[in-house]
């Protein structure tokens, strides 16, 4: 008879602190005008070897084996919620301009971070060297995705850009990513190493792509067309369709993990791979966005709208409101700034930021500018594109584990991450201010700069900003209601003295 073994004490209390202070601290960064996961990082250095750790039992950059197992959890549904806000259909029918963006910002900075980290770290392998290079060449979709939103860049020419270029951007990594590991831990020869890399990564992306395809025709036949819901109709337990899903990603997961690439692509493509069973091709009458937000239209067919709205509902509040703080706190838990008191350490890691700021910033607003866009936009875009997150922290974790990366290394590398997040929206506000006619075009943007307000990074936490107090509110009519009705029309808004 098993004997279920509970949970102990310490691991509770180091949940609890973990969790709470993770929520707790992603709510002031966003009240700073940061994005959550820096307050979420900051609060796990302070919990972490580096301050109070030794005093609640986290004074070790390695994890306790069930914190570790959360991580791994919390690791898998950030790649798969990756893959999951991507449509297809969008990859598809982007310009040629912004794919080329997109290469260009991973290309230029992982070519030349290679060399830099080189320079700076000649004691690291080539291929570690490449590794630290790709997680400081990924732009965090995400992160991106919120500043998009916050900057009033929604459906206009430079946000979708921008968010476009993001997507290619990480779709090249992550497959690069899953190409260099199987040839680190292969412990073959190169040539065969690479060529077993570029086999395992073409076969497991052929079956992913074929599997779509076949839902794409599948979803367009005339038997499915007659009645969608005929396979929900078969399911009577509760909720059976989110661990459908689930189970379908685990599995596409551990085809990735059999040959010999990382869970983590499994995940990112599962993710793909249940977005295309609920896209379209042609688009139908109405739609359900699950991004629109970013600038970056996921459509879902109104005939599975209320299956996809139950299974994002759940998910996301089960990753943003556990996993994803504990991922990020966990990270910095791992991070001991005591590997960086020294001159050479310190030094390493300015080189570093330098280098993550400059070749994106300088990559990013070379093409963009190349392709019409201002010069304020063009260096506001540079900024934006720079920002890591998620992603990048996700296979450096997994690096750590792996023991590729040593906890002085996934410091220097997570703490860059953390630096370029907070110095690019900062640098993009920067840009926007340097002329006044990208002044006036962001006041346009945000009407709320107008009166001060201190920038918010965190979407959809205060709703719409208000007009400005010296322009008069615009009328708001109910639906059916005759024009020209008093009790219709909202007074303008009361001069305030300054």
């Amino acid at each position: 008879m098993a004997i279920l073994i509970p949970p102990s004490d310490d691991f509770l209390i180091d949940l609890f602190i973990l969790l709470a202070c993770a929520i707790a601290a992603g709510e002031i960064a966003s009240r700073l005008g940061l994005v959550a996961l820096v307050g979420q990082s900051i609060v796990g250095v302070i919990l972490g070897p580096t301050l109070l750790g030794p005093y609640i039992g986290l004074g070790s950059t390695t994890l306790p084996a069930e914190l570790a197992g959360i991580q791994f959890l919390a690791t898998f549904f950030i790649m798969f919620m990756a893959g999951l806000h991507i449509d297809p259909n969008t990859i598809v029918r982007m310009p040629a301009k912004t794919v080329l963006v997109g290469v260009g910002i991973f290309a230029i900075p992982f070519g030349v971070g290679a060399w830099v980290v080189g320079l700076v770290e000649p004691g690291l392998s080539a291929t570690t060297g490449l590794f630290v290079a790709l997680t400081l060449a990924i732009t965090a979709l995400p992160v991106l995705a919120i500043m998009v939103a916050e900057f009033g860049l929604t459906g206009k020419r430079l946000g979708n850009l921008v968010m476009g270029a993001s997507l290619v951007n990480e779709l090249v990594a992550v497959t690069v990513f899953a190409i260099l590991l199987e040839l680190t831990l292969s412990g073959r020869s190169s040539f065969y190493a690479i060529s077993t890399a570029v086999v395992s990564v073409v076969l497991f992306l052929g079956v992913v792509l074929l599997a779509s395809r076949m839902v794409q025709v599948i979803r367009e036949s005339a038997w499915w067309r007659a009645k969608p819901d005929r396979l929900g109709s078969l399911w009577r337990s509760r909720e059976a369709g989110f661990a459908i899903l689930m189970a379908i990603a685990l599995g596409v997961a551990l085809y990735s993990q059999l040959l010999g690439l990382t869970f983590l692509v499994g995940a990112f493509y599962g993710g793909l791979l249940i977005s295309q069973a609920y896209s379209g091709r042609s688009p139908p009458r109405t739609f359900v966005s699950t991004f629109n937000e970013a600038g970056l239209l996921i459509t879902r067919p109104t005939e599975s709208a209320d299956q996809y709205r139950a299974f994002d509902s759940i998910f996301s509040t089960m990753n943003w409101m556990f996993f994803i703080p504990l991922f990020f706190a966990l990270v910095g838990v791992e991070m001991d700034l005591r590997y960086l008191s020294g001159y050479v350490a310190f030094g390493a890691f300015v080189i570093l930021l330098v280098m993550a700021l400059v070749t994106k910033l300088g990559t990013g607003a070379s093409l963009t500018r190349a392709l019409g866009l201002s010069v304020p936009d063009s260096v506001a875009s540079g900024f934006l594109l720079s920002s890591r997150g998620a992603i990048g922290l996700a296979m450096a974790v997994l690096l750590l584990a792996d023991g590729i990366f040593s906890p002085a290394l996934f410091t220097t590398v997570a703490l860059v991450g953390l630096a370029t997040t907070i110095i690019s929206p900062l640098g993009a506000l920067w840009a926007w201010r340097s002329t006044a006619a990208s002044r006036v075009e962001l006041e346009e943007r945000m009407p709320s700069r107008q009166q001060g307000r201190r920038l918010r990074l965190s979407a959809g936490i205060d709703g719409p900003p208000p007009a400005p107090a010296d322009r008069p509110l615009l009328p708001r009519r109910p639906p059916g209601s005759a024009p020209g009705s008093p009790a219709e029309t909202v007074p303008p808004a009361p001069l305030r003295e300054t």
